[in-house]
């Protein structure tokens, strides 16, 4: 017996996908659904299986057919696939992607996945469709698991193909190749051949064509329904885990303009892997969906080591960024603060840092207290003049504040206040006459200090939308 066979043959293929689709709540009816098709028996199996449902779920369907331009042949699938979507009466998207070949490079088979998914999401895009449906089954399943296993994957790695990802469903996954082509003949319906499926070259193909099937002879024809047992289980425990992350993201992050921002010392409180997957669930909340690899991984748990000041990771097109206590997940560039000027009295917003800057005039009430509030500073108004200047820190800036030393660098108040390193370029900088009068939200200057002949009070106040966790929301409160 082959080892894809079992006791169990499912031909009605239908009755799977239709139990796995209310089962993991994939679709709930209404959806324009994405088709990837390969031209592959499995591809041809699942939009015909979709087909069959769409009346049913009131699906519009669309199909997506990838040449990665790595084949002589490809034209030729691409030829059939139009072929069969037009008997079917199914839009369909041909797309031509091109494999990077360059460095950083994971390879050809996860180049041309990356590629692949690529043009799946873009179609998906272009076509408004809210779901892609791909045609894994659970031989497919046992492959990954079994490769993974062999790579020295973690749990997330062995916890293979999800049902459902985002965008991404997988109808057919609890399908065995046996039901796919059982169905296909029942119907008489005709698929092409991938002969790079047969290409040793490939670690897949070799755990398809030798490894399998050397197991199930020396183990039993029950070896794949073990390994998708295996995959459900820690599937399980990886999904527990990323509620919980998510949970915890809700709790102890701040979505600001430079990403997801969080406090180290209340990451550290959390068990050690919950931590680094609080800090993958902003990545992903921020649009990264590759997985991780090793070295990412184990980088990662080392910028959450309480003893570290400094240190980033690169994630996809994000950056994972540690600035003494505070961790930054977000764009590796942010936006810089634009100089401006401010007229007293008056407001300007700085949507750089979706903040608002505000100087207001009054007469000097009796028994006024300037505020302790440090994003509101006052200076006697008559000693200052009616435009002052908002501009981003310099090299070599100096500083004399009120109530402190002479005069200080900037550089070293920002990193006596705890202030992240990526928020320094960003925190405002109030000037007279050329001279800093208020690192804004932070620390006032010597400069215009309201005494007894006061007789006009300027205040300007520092308005942020940002959440008060936000390093720049309250900066300088890590001291």
């Amino acid at each position: 017996m082959d080892y894809r066979e079992t006791a169990r043959i499912v031909t009605d293929l239908r009755a799977v996908a239709a139990a796995a689709i209310r089962r993991s709540g994939m679709l709930r009816g209404g959806e324009s659904v994405l088709v990837a098709v390969s031209g592959g028996a499995d591809s041809v199996a699942l939009l015909d299986v979709l087909r069959s449902l769409a009346a049913e779920w009131s699906l519009t369907l669309h199909a997506v057919h990838v040449d990665h331009g790595l084949r002589s042949g490809a034209a030729a699938d691409a030829d059939f696939v139009r072929e069969l979507c037009a008997q079917w009466h199914v839009p369909v998207h041909v797309e031509r992607v091109a494999v990077r070949r360059e460095p950083p490079w994971e390879g050809l088979e996860a180049e041309a996945r990356r590629a692949r998914y690529g043009a799946f999401r873009e179609v998906a895009r272009r076509a408004g469709a809210q779901r892609i449906a791909t045609a894994h089954t659970a031989d497919d399943q046992a492959e990954t698991v079994l490769m993974r296993i062999l790579e020295g994957a973690g749990p997330r790695g062995l916890a293979g193909i999800a049902a459902t990802r985002g965008m991404l469903i997988r109808p057919l996954l609890d399908a065995r190749r046996a039901d796919v082509e059982a169905h296909l003949h029942a119907r008489g319906l005709a698929w092409v051949e991938d002969e790079s499926n047969r290409d040793p070259r490939f670690l897949r193909n070799r755990i398809r064509h030798e490894v399998l099937p050397f197991l199930a002879e020396a183990i039993g024809p029950s070896v794949v329904d073990r390994l998708v047992r295996s995959a459900t289980l820690v599937r399980s425990m990886v999904e527990d885990l990323e509620r919980a992350a998510a949970h915890e993201l809700s709790r102890l992050g701040a979505r600001a303009p430079e990403g997801f921002v969080l406090r180290v010392p209340d990451l550290t409180t959390l068990p050690h892997e919950l931590a680094a997957e609080t800090v993958r669930c902003a990545g992903r909340e921020l649009g990264h969906r590759a997985a991780l690899r090793r070295h990412a991984h184990e980088a990662l748990r080392r910028l959450l080591e309480p003893g570290l000041a400094r240190g980033c990771l690169r994630m996809g097109g994000l950056i994972v960024e540690r600035s003494g206590r505070w961790l930054r997940v977000g764009s590796p560039r942010l936006l810089p603060l634009v100089p401006r000027d401010l007229l007293v009295p008056g407001a300007i917003a700085l949507p750089e840092i979706a903040s608002v800057l505000e100087a207001r005039c009054f007469a000097r009430p009796p028994g006024y207290a300037a505020p302790r509030e440090r994003r509101v500073a006052a200076f006697d108004a008559d000693l200052l003049p009616e435009r002052l200047h908002i501009r981003a820190r310099r090299a070599g800036d100096r500083f004399a504040p009120f109530g402190g030393p002479p005069e200080r660098r900037l550089k070293s108040l920002f990193i006596d206040a705890g202030v992240p390193r990526w928020a320094r370029p960003r925190v405002p900088l109030v000037e007279a006459a050329g001279d800093i009068v208020w690192v804004a939200g932070l620390r006032r200057g010597a400069a215009a200090p309201v005494g007894p002949g006061t007789r006009r009070i300027l205040e300007v106040t520092l308005r942020s939308e940002l959440p008060s966790r936000s390093p720049l929301a309250a900066p300088g409160r890590e001291r």
